[in-house]
């Protein structure tokens, strides 16, 4: 193991969210207990000034350092970019980002070895440019923001973690330790991250992707009658469904059926049938103690060898898996 300590520098900024930035270091701070080594990780917290920064948890920070400071210093081994949200017009999280702290990620970032974004930091990477022709992740409330506002990034809301090349992004909250534990493994391989992972009291690789921990956001419709559909799905959902149902209910062909789903809900009607079942199977296997059976019968799934598809390529994960996680009924 290099005897020289990587350089980690944490993006500070008021409003940032306060496990983003404790998470990582705690982590970090685990490798030296475990390999026994003076090398390893040097963190530290960067902002604007050395005020205290106060995070969205009400918790003042203090910086150990200045971006200015930061930029005519050592070379950065790892960027760390944590993010920031609020409560738009109508209720729902949206995150923000800061053009000033937007223009110093952007500079420092040339500095960096690698660059990683901490949940909603990801959008702070994609107004600075750096996630431009990537593949990325954020929390999954705010995926659909960040696909809407930079095209040019291939959003995946689903991974807890996402490298491509050199820049890192991770999804939601908690998702910090995941992130940084690949990013010890990246470095100091797997074994030495399994260890600090065995301390933390987590998997080193987490079952399943965020959606099974997601609240499915409703696609935004404009038309009555595409209201109409969804209510008349979410009413009918162990009915068959199929296009041909839909259409005639619709009073519209076959082809114009999907071509209404694809331009108001951006999916097919067979996805968005299969999105709605799930969902309803969702909440059945996490209040009550139905069999997988009984589940897929009044889902509309008819089998459990159907139901299962469905969980593992809307969820990466099994029903049985998805109950023993989130059942609240005793």
């Amino acid at each position: 193991m290099s005897t020289v300590s990587r350089l980690v520098v944490i993006v500070l900024f008021d409003g940032v969210d306060l496990l983003d930035v404790t998470g990582p270091p705690e982590v970090f701070s685990l490798l030296r207990r475990e390999v026994g080594d003076a090398a390893g990780y040097r963190v530290v917290l960067a902002a604007e000034t050395m005020d205290p920064v106060t995070t969205s948890a009400g918790v003042r920070v203090l910086p150990d350092t200045t971006f200015r400071e930061v930029a005519s210093g050592r070379s950065i081994d790892t960027l760390l970019v944590p993010g920031s949200v609020e409560l738009d017009d109508r209720g729902r999280v949206h995150a923000v980002s800061d053009p000033a702290v937007v223009t110093r990620v952007k500079a420092l970032a040339g500095r960096a070895r690698r660059i990683a974004s901490v949940c909603v930091g990801a959008h702070i990477l994609a107004d600075a440019g750096l996630l431009d022709g990537k593949r990325a992740t954020t929390h999954w409330s705010t995926a659909r923001q960040l696909a809407a506002e930079h095209p040019a990034i291939e959003v995946d809301a689903d991974p807890i973690f996402i490298r491509d090349q050199d820049v890192w992004t991770g999804a939601g909250i908690s998702a910090c330790l995941d992130l940084s534990l690949a990013l010890v493994a990246d470095d100091f391989g797997e074994a030495v991250a399994l260890r600090i992972a065995r301390q933390l009291v987590m998997y080193l690789k987490r079952p399943g992707g965020q959606s099974q921990f997601s609240v499915p956001l409703e696609p935004v419709s404009t038309t009555r009658r595409v209201e109409d559909l969804r209510h008349h799905i979410t009413r009918n959902i162990a009915a068959p469904l199929t296009v041909t149902d839909l259409a005639a209910h619709a009073h519209v062909s076959e082809r114009q059926l999907t071509r209404i789903f694809k331009t108001e809900l951006g999916m097919t009607p067979a996805a968005y049938v299969e999105s709605a079942r799930v969902e309803v199977a969702r909440n059945q296997l996490e209040s009550t103690d139905a069999t997988l059976e009984r589940v897929a019968s009044a889902c509309g799934f008819h089998t459990t060898d159907t139901l299962i598809r469905a969980f593992r390529r809307r969820l990466d994960t099994t029903p049985t898996e998805y109950r023993n996680r989130f059942r609240s009924a005793p």
